[in-house]
């Protein structure tokens, strides 16, 4: 299975469509068992999601301790985290910017269905406004067990940089916790293959929950902003790789092949976090060092989030477009530099990127309540936007690697993990003290030392 995991996604989300519009047109939402089979579908994705929650905490840290600890060199840290956050404002800044330009070039807004003023502002509720104070403060861990707890990546990530590098500063005293931290990661990862086989299943009770709530007729209504979109995507796609190209070459398209599995669950279950171990797995495979892919990762998914940085600056644009504002083209630089700065701390906020499109109309003394025309179909325009999250974070990482002159050979994208032995020699009975003529297993007392009744 593991070898044809790619396959079985695929077909798991085949499935889930015809799943999910067969209860969509067959039964009406008020139906008892409408609730009970989308109830089901959803069960079987939030599974994987618990599941893949419970391996991103000791997979961070174990990582991001091992890498630190073992690179050798701390100025290297300093390094790559600087050369990380380049990269970081300027693909921020070409995603934003190519939004705006595609949402002025299409203007999908124009037209589009406004939705009742009280009913929007119901649907859209109140909204916890983006403070930089209370962001920058929840950076840093009071607790970190309790940051492990609450998977707070951020964090997480800042505690495992303290405890790297003073480990790697106390030399052998702490060679004992490497060890084991080395040991945490590559259990997480082989727990990671195992959790992966219930991928389809998500992918399918993903998929069949959202069309079977919302059916295929809504994607005719927001016919015109999905196609759109998605091309202003597919072109951030072709940015990134083609800058990706500039330093890989040709091992470009040897990523793209290795991370088609993350890519696949990251746009199926639209959640970044769940497509988090595997790229681990499969960036290790196209040759990237825990060392730097412990670093760049975790950053990456609170800082480099390419697709929602350019979602919020099309739907800011679109929904002023719905409701016949035109914004002048100093507005729209401005619009892009609030977006530059609060797009950077979605990562701690829960619905990060409708904060900060509520925040951003709210600012530009835009309608708030437009918002409730995208949350319609937010889960599929979610579902693009999440693949490229993965993209650009991938060819990030490999960039920074490649950058750094660590970029090692890579091994085979589809190799597979060890596997827990199935046959032991004595059928699983080794090692327990049984008795032949009351049913033991054959020859199995017969090594038992006898003893003496005297």
């Amino acid at each position: 299975m593991d070898r044809k995991l790619t396959w079985y996604i695929l077909a798991g989300m085949a499935l889930g469509v015809i799943a999910g519009y067969a209860v969509h047109v067959g039964l009406p939402a008020d139906h008892p068992w409408f609730e009970y089979l989308t109830k089901t579908f959803k069960l079987l994705s939030d599974i994987f999601l618990n599941l893949i929650k419970l391996l991103v905490a000791p997979l961070v840290l174990s990582t991001i301790v091992v890498g630190i600890a073992n690179m050798g060199d701390s100025s290297a840290l300093g390094r790559i985290g600087t050369r990380a956050i380049i990269w970081f404002i300027t693909a921020s800044f070409i995603s934003i910017a190519l939004g705006l330009l595609m949402v002025n070039l299409f203007q999908p807004g124009i037209g589009a269905p406004i939705p009742d003023a009280a009913e929007a502002a119901k649907m859209v509720g109140e909204v916890k406004k983006l403070d930089a104070w209370e962001f920058t403060l929840s950076i840093f861990p009071k607790n970190a067990l309790e940051a492990l707890a609450a998977n707070n990546i951020l964090q997480i990530l800042v505690f495992s940089i303290f405890a790297g590098v003073a480990l790697s500063a106390i030399g052998e005293k702490g060679s004992a916790l490497v060890r084991g931290a080395d040991a945490l990661a590559e259990m997480m990862l082989q727990i990671t293959g195992y959790v992966m086989r219930f991928a389809p299943f998500a992918v399918f009770g993903a998929i069949a929950n959202v069309v079977a709530k919302s059916g295929l007729g809504i994607l005719a209504t927001y016919f015109e902003l999905l196609v759109e979109f998605y091309i202003s995507l597919f072109l951030l796609w072709i940015i990134l790789l083609t800058i990706g190209w500039g330093f890989l070459r040709q091992r470009i398209w040897m990523l793209i092949r290795y991370i088609r599995e993350p890519l696949l669950i990251a746009f199926s279950t639209a959640s970044s976090e769940a497509a988090l171990p595997k790229m681990f797995e499969q960036l290790d495979r196209f040759g990237v060092p825990r060392r730097i892919s412990g670093f760049m990762l975790p950053l990456g998914y609170s800082f480099n989030l390419d697709g929602s940085m350019m979602y919020m600056s099309f739907a800011t644009i679109f929904i002023a477009q719905a409701y016949g504002i035109d914004l002048s083209i100093s507005t729209q630089v401005l619009i892009l530099l609030t977006l530059m700065i609060s797009s950077k701390g979605i990562a701690a906020v829960p619905r990060a990127s409708l904060v900060v499109i509520t925040g951003t109309l709210a600012q530009f003394g835009l309608p708030v309540e437009g918002v409730a025309i995208i949350l319609a179909i937010d889960q599929f325009l979610d579902m693009g936007r999440t693949a490229t999250n993965v993209v650009g974070n991938a060819v990030a990482t490999s960039v920074i690697t490649k950058w750094e002159g660590m970029l090692e050979v890579p091994e085979p994208a589809d190799a597979e993990r060890p596997h827990a032995p199935a046959h032991t020699p004595h059928h699983g009975t080794r090692g327990l003290d049984l008795r032949d003529d009351i049913g033991g297993s054959e020859g199995t007392g017969a090594n038992k030392p006898a003893v003496d009744k005297a």
